[in-house]
């Protein structure tokens, strides 16, 4: 199973939940979670890996929710700095 079903899987998951009860989901709640999506034979470094993309989603998730995003234009015009045309 690759990561993109596991995380699939896990927003699904959330869907069926309120949005209250997918936010009080407590850390070892995620984690156990997670780690029943995983294969029986990963290795610890696929669960380091899995959590580590999983927290930064739900960082992602999070600033998109408080507004912390940016337009095209705007990614635009910052990454023009570097990108040579």
């Amino acid at each position: 199973m690759d990561f993109f079903n596991i995380l699939s899987e896990a927003k699904e998951g959330e869907a069926t939940r309120t949005s209250k009860e997918a936010h009080m989901q407590t850390a070892k709640q995620e984690v156990s979670g997670l780690l029943k999506r995983l294969p029986e034979d990963c290795s610890l470094e696929d669960v380091q890996y899995h959590l580590y993309v999983l927290q930064k989603v739900e960082r992602g998730m999070k600033d998109v929710t408080e507004g912390r995003v940016y337009t095209q234009e705007e990614v635009d015009k910052m990454m023009s700095k570097w990108l040579v045309k």
